[in-house]
């Protein structure tokens, strides 16, 4: 199988995986089972095997930015640089899920915020912020209780 038929199938899952989070996320299976630990973890078991089978070849690394372009000119590299991105913005959507479920907030707020942590994270992730501090008037993540 080419890197690019591995990252076709990631891209599909993933869509389906966040499909079904924005769809039927309250429900406990989904949230907190398939899209908050089975996936990502299928992710990282992919991810894993990625890295432990053609990092030890790469040239580049983190050093520079220039470094970090040569490490992803390795298509594999590069395929693993993105599932790592599938995973943890999955994972972090899902995180949005139960909280904004834990604090009361309508499954439609948060759509957007769902939209934006899956095309471009980080803006999701502040989107999600900005409309818990206007509900719930704390940005304090605090543990379950």
């Amino acid at each position: 199988m080419t890197a690019a038929q591995v990252f076709s199938i990631v891209n599909f899952i993933a869509l389906a995986g966040w499909l079904i989070l924005i769809l039927l996320g309250r429900r406990v299976w989904v949230a907190s089972l398939l899209t908050g630990a089975i996936l990502p973890l299928l992710f990282a078991v992919l991810y894993s095997w990625m890295i432990v089978s053609y990092w030890p070849a790469a040239k580049g690394g983190f050093g520079s930015l220039a470094d970090v372009q040569t490490l992803f000119s390795n298509e594999w590299l590069l395929l693993a640089g993105w599932v790592h991105y599938l995973a943890f913005d999955l994972f972090i959507g899902s995180w949005e899920v139960r909280d904004a479920n834990r604090h009361g907030i309508p499954p439609w707020a948060i759509i957007p915020s769902l939209i934006l942590t899956f095309l471009f994270g980080p803006m999701g992730l502040l989107l999600y912020f900005l409309i818990r501090i206007a509900r719930i008037r704390r940005l304090i993540v605090e543990p379950k209780t």
